[in-house]
């Protein structure tokens, strides 16, 4: 199971994140952790924990899919996809 941004509001409140590991956009960090204490919220762009991988904004969600690509497909297809989508992971500003 994958989320972008704050889906992983639905997940947390539905029991899934329990005891995991996971993030969310930034400023709804601090409601992951109300809807279930038990969460390790993480500022990071992903979070990949085996069977459920969280990630943060939109374009942290490209992050989180070419992760997956990486992971189901290998590096060299994640880098096909990434240059086929013209996406560069560290922007200028």
């Amino acid at each position: 199971m994958t989320s972008v941004c704050t889906g992983s509001l639905v997940y947390a409140a539905a029991g899934i994140l329990r005891a995991r590991p996971a993030t969310t956009h930034w400023e709804s960090l601090g409601l992951l952790a109300e809807l279930d204490p038990t969460i390790v919220t993480r500022y990071d762009r992903f979070v990949d924990d085996g069977d459920v991988i969280t990630s943060a904004g939109v374009s942290a969600g490209i992050d989180m899919a070419l992760h997956l690509v990486e992971r189901l497909a290998g590096v060299d297809r994640a880098l096909n996809v990434r240059r086929d989508l013209q996406y560069d992971p560290q922007p200028p500003v």
